[in-house]
């Protein structure tokens, strides 16, 4: 089972890198960010509610203020604000910048994990220091992907530069009288846009860090995934309706039809289905791990799907990346190994305990408080028998 979650989660940086290839090109010839994230919202919703309500119908728990709470929060910010706080953050500052921030996902997951309680660091052991290399040096391969562009090591199949493809038209700023709120105050756009993208990727880690205290006592996970987008995508509604009032934004064309499609089905419904389920098997922790992928799948993707130039900062990321996700996948099992060893000397003293019947009480605590006998007795065998 272990190995099918990592499989998914590599499946899920697959389809966000061909989601960004699709998405930006429709993007760029001047569709409204925020009616197509508001559509792609839309499609998620009508996909996942009606299979939770067939699949989860005999495990899922019945809906109560607390757990209502709960699900409107994960949707708040893992889905609203996670999405708008990107397209803020991308709208004032640069594509090059939003994605060197993106690798903050997985460290403030990690710290988040930590201060929660569920992910746990040894730093004396060899365990704990490979998930903190591991973590550090998927961060570092991020950002030399992100940094260092370097020669090119597989040129262009046409000759197209992905960059170029990918610049566009701007699009309508959403929250425009947020940013004018901030400008007012004296902080300029360009640290306005920074304060988005870092509020982005710490929305991505509470979102993932409290599902999975939320999957420890709800059985349903595939209804987690159906509430929570149920209040993010009606809060994003309301945001479209509120912001984007020209009837000429919502007009699309076949293209961009495709696009809020794939968005829907594959980046979103499918996506948030397995970043759930794996949550709740992995942890928050490893999951966010894989974040740092996406820039290495939209790169290889972008070289078969417009000829894009693969280039070497590319590859030595890329092999950064896999190598961390080794190193703290490989931590987490010695980990576990260490947990599963105690856990059966436990038991084995336990039941060497209870199965000596002949000894008396004293000397039967004795020998499980001591099983390697390193102390003497101070009382004899038997009650009578003097010391």
């Amino acid at each position: 089972m272990a190995w099918k979650a990592h499989a998914a989660l590599v499946l899920v940086q697959l389809n966000y890198g061909a989601y960004h290839v699709i998405a930006k090109l429709a993007l760029s010839v001047g569709m409204n960010q925020i009616v197509f994230c508001m559509l792609r919202d839309a499609v998620a919703i009508a996909i996942l509610a009606p299979i939770a309500f067939v699949k989860d119908s005999e495990i899922r728990p019945p809906l109560t203020r607390k757990l209502a709470f709960s699900f409107f929060f994960l949707g708040l910010t893992g889905i609203f604000a996670n999405q708008l706080l990107f397209m803020v953050g991308l709208k004032l500052t640069s594509p090059a910048y939003a994605a060197a921030l993106q690798p903050a996902t997985p460290v403030f997951t990690f710290l988040l994990s930590l201060f929660m309680g569920s992910e746990t660091v040894k730093i004396h052991r060899y365990d704990g220091r490979a998930k903190v290399g591991g973590v550090l040096l998927s961060v570092l391969g991020a950002l030399l992907m992100s940094g260092y562009k370097g020669p090119q090591v597989v040129p262009g199949l046409q000759g197209i530069d992905f960059q170029t493809a990918m610049g566009g038209k701007p699009s309508p700023e959403p929250l425009g009288w947020f940013t004018t709120i901030l400008v007012e105050i004296g902080i300029d756009l360009w640290h306005i846009g920074i304060i988005c993208l870092i509020g982005n990727c710490l929305c991505m880690s509470i979102y993932m860090v409290f599902q999975s205290l939320l999957l420890a006592r709800y059985p349903a996970a595939l209804s987690v995934t159906a509430y929570s987008y149920f209040f993010g995508a009606g809060m994003m509604a309301l945001a479209a309706l509120f912001t984007t009032r020209e009837p000429s934004n919502w007009s699309l064309n076949s293209s961009e039809v495709f696009s809020v499609i794939y968005a829907g089905v594959v980046a979103s419904a499918l996506n948030y289905w397995l970043l759930t389920w794996t949550n709740k098997l992995l942890g928050p922790s490893l999951v966010a791990l894989y974040m740092p992928l996406q820039p290495f799948a939209t790169a290889i993707l972008a070289h078969f799907l417009l000829g894009s130039p693969i280039y070497l900062g590319s590859v030595f990321g890329g092999g950064l990346i896999i190598l961390g996700l080794y190193c703290v996948t490989w931590g987490r099992w010695q980990t576990e190994k260490l947990l599963l060893a105690t856990s059966h000397k436990r038991e084995d003293h336990f039941e060497r305990w209870r199965g000596e019947e002949d000894l008396p009480l004293t000397e039967s605590l004795y020998r499980l408080l001591d099983p390697k006998g390193l102390t003497q007795l101070p009382l004899s065998r038997s009650w009578g028998e003097p010391q």
